[in-house]
């Protein structure tokens, strides 16, 4: 017993019937695939995403690597002969930055101790940067007038040498 009334193309009906059931099957099960792969379930946690290196001494490698390749290794020596320098200058950063939030929080909260606190970030800031500065400025001395000027041309936007 069919479904479908006995006439001249009912073959034809119903292949066109069931091509277009699988059609329908595949598109569901499609948008159910995507529907999964977005919905939250078994997706990479966004918690690997937070661990980019955003480091100073990643960022002057990643300058380095636009260097001309003596001047990448030249500035890379310098980094590694500083590296405790740097190393040093931003903890005392850090911690600066920490102290800060630090006193933010506190409860009572104490006016003094957060100018106090903010001296001290300020002073740690400003040693962070003399020490970078220190080092770009000795590794420039010893790189090529091409390597200065793609120095030059570092864009910190763009996180490659601007094109203009």
């Amino acid at each position: 017993m069919s479904v479908f009334p006995k006439l001249d193309g009912a073959g034809r009906v119903r292949w066109l019937f069931l091509t277009s059931l699988a059609l329908n099957v595949f598109f569901v099960g499609a948008a159910g695939a995507v529907a999964f792969r977005y919905s939250g379930v078994g997706t990479v946690p966004l918690s690997n995403v937070a661990q980019i290196n955003r480091d100073v001494a990643n960022r002057l490698n990643e300058i380095a690597a636009s260097l001309p390749p003596a001047d990448a290794e030249v500035m890379r020596s310098e980094l590694r002969a500083n590296a405790e320098k740097v190393a040093s200058a931003q903890a005392d950063l850090r911690l600066s930055r920490e102290e800060l939030r630090d006193n933010l929080r506190a409860e009572p909260f104490d006016a003094n101790a957060l100018r106090a606190a903010m001296a001290t970030n300020r002073a740690a800031r400003e040693n962070f940067e003399q020490v970078l500065n220190g080092v770009l400025v000795t590794a420039a001395a010893k790189m090529s007038v091409v390597g200065r000027n793609k120095l030059a041309d570092w864009s910190t936007t763009r996180g490659r040498a601007s094109s203009q």
